[in-house]
């Protein structure tokens, strides 16, 4: 008999196990970093503190930007008002070296996730500072790469580019293998395991190719772009109005593929990936991904 009990106790922590409740408990979190809801808040809060707090001890003041602030950062990343993601990528691309000027962030004019994500309180605290001390406040900041923001990194899910206090908040709060640049969330891991994806990413190497691209996945195409503006600014520190005639022909041809990249890689994300992906996260989730 109780052999009997044993293996139907078995039996039901098979079927548990394999529900898809078990494998919604069981799947990482769905937001960046494979977080949750709750445990996003709860970084973003941990890292804005400690950023004012170490600006502090540099003799700054910043003020700890609030969640709904820094989502709004977030959130800005490929954005206008009145114009939709379709229409943005095919303006502008990514937004990097099409909107590029090598100014910081909290004088930039426009288009700026990295602006709207440190808060109106810290960009009045930079631009009522004197020149020289906003050179001093923005290595205190950010380090060498000006515009390596917190929001920035956390929506593109690298934070490899971040220096100063922001990089010294991040590190108190974040994993040491989420601050590489290999850096990969679990759940897009799992996503691209299936085996539905894996042939996903096939069709989409072979129709890059034939496009013109060497890429074998969609998530490192703006990264590759990111790459090469650094490379031609110096992490982004020359001003635009300070480039040579070379370096301005430089940068137009990366505006013109960067915008050529992007668009092939956003339609193909919608015709190949989407389906597939939204399908699998049903599944991880048993719930509809919104």
């Amino acid at each position: 008999m109780k052999s009997l009990i044993l293996s139907a106790a078995v039996a039901a922590t098979i079927v548990l196990a394999h529900s898809p409740y078990a494998q919604a408990a069981a799947a990482p979190g769905t937001e960046e970093f494979g977080l949750t809801p709750r445990q996003l808040v709860q970084s973003i809060e941990n890292v804005e503190a400690a950023i004012a707090g170490c600006m502090r001890s540099q003799g700054f003041r910043y003020i700890a930007v609030d969640y709904m602030m820094v989502r709004r950062g977030m959130s800005a990343d490929k954005r206008l008002p009145g114009v939709s993601e379709e229409d943005f990528i095919g303006k502008y691309g990514f937004g990097l070296s099409t909107m590029y000027s090598g100014k910081p962030p909290q004088l930039a004019e426009g288009y700026s996730p990295g602006k709207v994500g440190l808060g109106e309180r810290n960009v009045r605290i930079y631009r009522n500072l004197p020149p020289a001390d906003r050179i001093a406040y923005n290595r205190a900041l950010f380090g060498e790469n000006i515009g390596a923001t917190f929001a920035v990194g956390l929506e593109t899910e690298n934070f490899s580019r971040s220096g100063g206090c922001t990089r010294h908040a991040i590190e108190r709060v974040f994993k040491p293998d989420q601050l590489k640049a290999t850096y990969y969330n679990p759940q897009d891991v799992l996503i691209n395991n299936d085996p539905r994806m894996k042939a996903a990413l096939r069709k989409y190497a072979r129709v890059m190719r034939r496009a013109g691209f060497d890429y074998s996945h969609p998530d490192d195409v703006e990264g590759d772009v990111k790459a090469r503006l650094d490379a031609l600014t110096r992490g982004g520190t020359i001003p635009i109005e300070r480039m040579s005639p070379a370096q301005l022909g430089a940068l137009k041809s990366l505006q013109g593929y960067e915008r050529r990249v992007a668009v092939k890689n956003h339609e193909l994300g919608e015709e190949i990936f989407d389906p597939i992906e939204e399908a699998i996260q049903r599944e991880m989730y048993a719930r509809k991904v919104k």
